[in-house]
């Protein structure tokens, strides 16, 4: 039997904790913790509307520098999507149709690269 494999917190290296917070609630992220462990050390967990992975942000989190993460999200409709962060005032690319799917890339303030991409079949695993 093979185990299942969850991915469950992706980790977003940011220069400024509550500019990038406020930036992903605005574009319909649900803060899940915003907790301060110690001096060195706050953790705060954001999930994607629908997702079942969060990502991190804070300090002492990553030491990747700011603007370095990319990360692939599916959506079910990539130009409802689009429209969400062009609501929320983010500079979303323009959808871009390949082969494989239908893509919308976006960066946070930090600069870190998002790409959603809408698929018209995926296979079931």
């Amino acid at each position: 039997m093979t185990a299942t494999w969850k991915i469950e917190l992706v980790p977003v290296p940011v220069t400024d904790v509550d500019r990038a917070k406020a930036f992903y609630e605005r574009i319909g992220f649900h803060a899940d913790h915003d907790h301060r462990v110690h001096e060195k050390l706050r953790f705060v967990q954001l999930t994607p509307p629908g997702s079942a992975c969060s990502i991190s942000l804070g300090e002492g989190i990553t030491d990747r520098e700011p603007g370095t993460q990319e990360i692939l999200v599916v959506v079910a409709d990539v130009e409802a999507a689009r429209r969400q962060l062009t609501d929320a005032g983010v500079d979303a690319g323009e959808v871009e149709v390949l082969s494989w799917g239908r893509f919308v890339h976006f960066r946070d303030p930090d600069g870190n690269r998002w790409s959603l991409q809408a698929l018209d079949n995926r296979p079931n695993g």
